[in-house]
């Protein structure tokens, strides 16, 4: 069993002791430091709740709510919804702030409470340590009886949220529907079962085969859209005459895209495509996480706009696109970050723009993704003994690659020419998770070899 406090959220498996697992009790008291939080924090007293489709989902969120309540806070249940939904609800209902209750891409054992701020971003890393400070105090008061919150559902906030992505001006519905595209879909039982249809029949597209849309929170796969999850829908699209393939996790804030011969888009391309798109569009500037592809900057300057790296994380992502006036970002992971609509990953939005683009182009998804510099990550990591000074570890490799530039806003980042590789620790665990990007799958297997020799030669001394 495991529970993980962190900033972004309280995040573990289901069952077990109080402390140790994600228990009603541990629901119950970050439920209401949250709230507390809120109350403390603006005058508003009404905070939105919405959930994915996960098999503890509809315990959890009856736990959330009435603990809400109990606090004098009113409470807007969207239930079974996406991430950037609800994201999307928290201002459009002058909330003081949300809770999605999504493990995201974590099996279905995993639950998480993720916390929203009113403005229906994920909250900042000073908020959220006041969050986890008021939950280990207890520091909470309970309204009285004639004081307890309201509780309402809504469930049109899905329409709104579509509606919202087909009023954008670089979503051309027209050109989706004379492409009369051909797509399939895996939503992995969850709340993209129903969104993704629903929005792909909203841009047109009428030819659409489900797999796995029933949200019944039964993953039948590992639920991370990651190419080895994904065998099932690319023999299917390998055998069938589809022109794309499309994939999301479980809140939906996540989107891979498969080939038309079956093959793999490549998750980090899912942002390197958009951009793209939205480059075409508009001269501006771009921002991907310190362990996301290089082809974004490659994209973004002959484009002539400017591209900055974020510390890991979407709500560092935000800041800096905020800082540099982005006008797309994102993470490697097939998020999609689109201020226009909002500051937030949202898988929606970017199949919207995705085939917008795809249909413009006039190309197959090969040959688009041809188009693009081809880049390989080679994703490592090094268990190291708890008396290593992980800290240490990674001082010295900086000094070791001197020469190199560096960038040391979350580990260590060493660039070479268009090479690099990025090592950071876990906040966990005794790791060093090793990233390299090099133009061959070979050469970046070399330098992460490489780098983890070093780090070897060093805790040996």
């Amino acid at each position: 069993m495991a529970l993980i406090k962190s900033i972004s959220g309280i995040r573990g498996t289901i069952g077990g002791q109080a402390g140790e697992g994600l228990t009603p009790v541990d629901v119950v008291k970050f439920s209401a430091a949250f709230g507390s939080w809120v109350l403390q924090n603006t005058d508003k007293k009404t905070i939105v709740v919405g959930r994915d489709a996960r098999l503890s989902g509809d315990m959890v969120n009856k736990l959330v709510c009435a603990t809400l309540q109990g606090l004098g806070i009113d409470v807007v249940d969207v239930g079974l919804s996406t991430t950037p939904t609800v994201e999307m609800a928290v201002p459009d209902m002058q909330a003081g702030g949300g809770i999605i209750l999504t493990a995201s891409h974590n099996p279905k054992q995993w639950n998480a409470l993720k916390l929203l701020n009113h403005k229906g971003e994920f909250i900042s890393d000073t908020e959220g340590k006041l969050v986890l400070n008021i939950a280990e105090k207890e520091a909470f008061e309970f309204a009285q009886v004639t004081e307890l919150g309201k509780y309402t559902q809504d469930n049109e906030v899905l329409g709104k949220h579509i509606k919202a992505i087909l009023d954008l001006p670089l979503v051309d519905v027209e050109a989706i529907k004379a492409k009369n595209f051909s797509v399939a879909v895996d939503a992995v039982n969850s709340c993209g079962g129903f969104a993704v249809p629903m929005l792909l029949e909203a841009l047109g597209v009428n030819k659409i085969e489900k797999l796995y849309c029933e949200p019944d929170g039964n993953f039948p796969h590992n639920p991370e859209p990651l190419p080895e999850n994904l065998r099932e829908i690319s023999r299917v699209i390998e055998k069938g005459k589809f022109d794309l393939g499309i994939v999301v996790d479980p809140d939906v804030d996540r989107l891979a895209l498969i080939n038309e011969d079956g093959s793999m888009f490549g998750e980090e391309y899912t942002l390197v495509a958009v951009a793209d798109y939205i480059l075409k569009n508009q001269v501006g500037n771009t921002v991907s996480n310190l362990s996301s592809t290089r082809a974004l900057r490659d994209v973004t300057e002959k484009a002539g706009g400017e591209y900055y790296a974020a510390a890991v994380g979407e709500v560092n992502v935000v800041n800096m696109m905020k800082e540099q006036n982005a006008i797309i970002g994102g993470e490697g992971n097939g998020g999609i970050i689109y201020p226009e609509l909002h500051y937030g990953r949202d898988a929606l939005v970017g199949i919207a723009l995705f085939l917008t683009h795809l249909a413009k182009s006039g190309m197959s998804m090969t040959r688009l993704r041809a188009s693009y510099p081809n880049y390989y990550i080679s994703k490592n990591k090094i268990e190291l003994t708890p008396e290593v000074d992980v800290d240490e570890v990674l001082r010295q490799m900086q000094e070791r690659y001197a020469k190199q530039p560096i960038n040391t806003i979350d580990g260590v980042k060493i660039e070479f020419d268009k090479e690099w590789v990025h090592l950071r620790k876990s906040n966990t665990e005794p790791i060093i998770r090793i990233y390299a990007e090099s133009d061959s799958n070979a050469t970046a297997e070399h330098l992460a070899n490489k780098i983890i020799a070093d780090i070897k030669e060093i805790i040996s001394k």
